[in-house]
């Protein structure tokens, strides 16, 4: 199994020593999941914490009328849990879904929170880590999900040109809150 990228972007948040990789890597596999498969089904306890090494991975609920919401997307070398859940140690609101076939190391909840108790390092990646993508990163987007158009929501989307070529129209439809037919008029208004 190579780790190599998986350390490199932990260290990237806080530098771990080699005792803590060493018992990190013990409870840590690797997976492959194939295009459409759940990681993590809606209702299920979360049971894992994923780093993507390669593929991509959507995040999403459905709602009463059965549509799917896709709140986030994640590509390669992310961390992705449904962390609420975890926390709250409750089942998941939310299914996590390849929506392409997937390489990720995976390391379970109860081993990996034993091991942020036993190690401080760990424990401050962690920290570091949920500040910058759950508290910095997060604010703006809740923040454009309330005042910004589905319009001005599509051209931030577009600026991670990575990322959009990978989505199909749906999904990006789904997460911009909107049909696919109104996208379509977004498409054509702006070209």
């Amino acid at each position: 199994m190579n780790t190599t990228e998986f350390l490199n972007q932990i260290n990237q948040y806080y530098l771990l020593s080699d005792e803590t990789m060493t018992a990190l890597l013990n409870i840590c596999t690797e997976d492959k999941y194939s295009k459409n498969d759940l990681l993590l089904e809606a209702g299920n306890m979360a049971r894992y914490y994923y780093f993507i090494k390669s593929g991509l991975v959507g995040y999403y609920t459905t709602d009463q009328q059965g549509d799917t919401i896709y709140k986030i997307f994640f590509e390669e070398n992310s961390f992705v849990a449904s962390t609420a859940a975890i926390i709250k140690n409750e089942p998941s609101d939310f299914n996590i879904i390849a929506l392409e076939d997937c390489s990720v190391i995976q390391y379970p909840v109860k081993a990996y929170r034993d091991l942020l108790t036993k190690h401080h390092d760990l424990a401050l990646f962690q920290m570091h880590y949920l500040e910058k993508n759950w508290v910095v990163k997060k604010e703006p987007l809740e923040v454009s999900l309330k005042y910004e158009t589905a319009k001005q929501r599509y051209l931030q989307l577009l600026e991670n040109e990575s990322l959009y070529k990978r989505l199909k129209q749906h999904h990006i439809a789904s997460y911009l809150g909107i049909t696919p037919t109104q996208l379509s008029r977004i498409k054509k208004e702006i070209n």
